[in-house]
């Protein structure tokens, strides 16, 4: 990846305080804490939201899934995130309604689940895109699943280049050392590439050292 489409990083599912910490001594981007209890990384299992307000980093990503506006604009409050990330099936009005009670200092991420390739799929995520572009800062495009995100799965990239995509986009869904050179083939690189469940040791619990081998390799 040339230096001037260098894409940001994203690593999601964190739990584990001294590895934050890491992360953030290496200058990872975006810090992402899974606020769904159906979650294996569920962070409040592990961290409370004063420890998550006591981390100093710009990026720090709440994950929410068909939740009420009123408990996340709680949780965002109590943890100091600068994004909330919406991962399951909120709309346009759900999404006005959450930003008029965070402020416009929180900027919202719309994930968009890709399951197909077809004609029909593709015409359907550009109407979605579309429907979210003056309500979302950023898309995210993950694999769908009925786990909501977290497979380990990759779907079609090259989707992407049959878009036409009108916001910033992170990139996730089973992304690894593997497959990371694919995202050359893309047309508009993703501005956040986001990883989670191939850089763990268990749920929750990350391989440090890959991470930092993929750091080297793909930035």
């Amino acid at each position: 990846m040339n230096k001037d489409q260098q894409s940001k990083l994203k690593v999601c599912g964190l739990t584990q305080l001294d590895q934050i910490q890491e992360l953030i001594s290496m200058k990872t981007d975006f810090l992402g804490f899974i606020f769904y209890e159906k979650s294996p990384r569920y962070v409040l299992n592990h961290l409370n939201l004063q420890d998550i307000s006591k981390i100093d980093h710009p990026g720090k990503t709440g994950v929410f899934v068909n939740e009420k506006t009123d408990k996340i604009a709680d949780i965002a409050e109590k943890a100091g995130l600068n994004l909330i990330q919406l991962h399951g099936d909120e709309n346009e009005d759900f999404i006005a309604e959450l930003k008029q009670n965070i402020g416009s200092e929180i900027k919202i991420i719309k994930v968009i689940r890709v399951g197909g390739n077809d004609r029909e799929t593709i015409k359907k995520i550009q109407q979605m895109m579309n429907s979210y572009l003056s309500i979302a800062d950023y898309f995210l495009f993950d694999t769908d699943s009925k786990a909501f995100g977290g497979t380990g799965k990759q779907f079609d990239w090259m989707i992407l280049n049959e878009l036409e995509i009108p916001l910033p986009y992170f990139l996730s869904g089973g992304i690894s050392e593997e497959n990371i050179k694919d995202t050359a083939h893309l047309l508009r690189k993703p501005f956040v590439t986001d990883i989670n469940s191939k850089f763990e040791l268990q749920p929750g619990i990350k391989d440090l050292e890959k991470i930092k081998k993929f750091i080297s390799k793909a930035f």
